[in-house]
């Protein structure tokens, strides 16, 4: 697909900084969904949830919308025993969003969500590259045949996972994106530090649209990644969909410590630290993507933030760390409970 036949590319160039939706699990969760669960599965025994989903964050100024299909690969599907139903579920996730985007009154991009396979691949694991392929390429015919614009690739942490996948968009003839999750000492499960992700596929069909982080550990920390991500290829179209503030147990609960007011200034300096897509990851509602749209939409650009002037503001990095490499504080620990 050329980048004139990109409808993410098209709308991107319109407005300068896109915004992502929020939270699907977490928001999911508050409307009822158990603990062990697949969200998938409500694709079919509670599909006006997931329209209220996708309808909530359009309505607080979504410019994109992932589907509910970030477990759709035969081997998370297995769990539930819908691995014969891959492209099934697939197809009815992208369709819903779809509707929902095709009847707003503006233009809505609909990328189809991609996450792991949860399996380690050779030589770590069974799974051969040949078959971490033919998985995503499944889900993804069904992604396609419902009506997504882009292969959104997220929360990954091994290089040849992301070349899988983004492998296996190129072979539907879609644009992709990928992000990746930096949770564990400033890089990746798997060892990827930030500022080697423009690498990862850009070798994959006409490489990656975008690149970036989402989850991770805190908002702080996402944005010190951004900041090693813009800096590797200021050119690079960068993604940043940071969880909301940090999370933190509350009795047997994960709860995220950020609030609209902290969610709209980490959106004003992902923009100032180079980003052009920014959302939210877990823990992001409605109530702080609508702050989100209009920090984003009254920003006044800014010097880019040092990751100092970032501490200042967002609060102390979680992840200690990253954040001794970087000669920064960190939150003090908490017990539990």
């Amino acid at each position: 697909m050329t980048a004139t036949a990109n409808p993410l590319a098209e709308l991107l160039a319109e407005k300068g900084v896109l915004l992502a939706d929020g939270a699907t699990g977490t928001n999911l969760f508050a409307m009822g969904l158990e603990s062990g669960e697949a969200p998938e599965m409500w694709l079919e025994s509670a599909p006006e949830k997931i329209v209220k989903l996708h309808q909530d964050f359009v309505d607080a100024g979504a410019d994109i919308i992932l589907t509910n299909s970030f477990g759709g690969t035969r081997q998370r599907l297995k769990l539930h025993d819908a691995q014969d139903r891959v492209v099934e579920l697939n197809r009815k996730a992208a369709e819903i969003a779809r509707a929902v985007a095709d009847a707003a009154p503006r233009r809505i991009i609909v990328g189809g969500s991609v996450g792991p396979t949860g399996e380690l691949l050779v030589p770590l694991g069974a799974m051969t590259y040949e078959d971490a392929v033919a998985a995503f390429a499944e889900q993804i015919e069904g992604l396609k045949a419902g009506g997504i614009d882009v292969v959104w690739i997220e929360t990954m942490s091994a290089v040849d996972e992301i070349r899988a996948a983004a492998e296996a968009a190129v072979k539907a003839g879609l644009p992709y994106v990928y992000t990746a999750s930096f949770d564990t000492a400033g890089k990746t499960m798997m060892g990827l530090h930030p500022s080697d992700i423009h690498r990862v596929a850009g070798d994959v069909g006409d490489g990656p649209f975008a690149v970036g982080a989402n989850c991770g550990v805190g908002a702080s920390d996402i944005l010190s990644s951004l900041l090693d991500m813009t800096e590797a290829d200021p050119s690079a179209t960068v993604v940043v969909k940071g969880n909301c503030g940090i999370p933190e147990f509350k009795g047997a609960e994960i709860q995220y410590s950020g609030n609209p007011e902290l969610m709209a200034d980490y959106a004003r300096l992902a923009i100032d630290s180079g980003a052009r897509i920014i959302g939210g990851c877990c823990g992001t509602s409605c109530d702080h993507l609508a702050a989100m749209r209009e920090a984003i939409d009254t920003h006044k650009p800014a010097p880019r933030p040092s990751l100092e002037a970032i501490i200042e503001r967002i609060g102390p990095m979680k992840n200690a760390r990253a954040a001794a490499a970087a000669d920064m504080p960190t939150r003090p620990r908490r017990r539990r409970g």
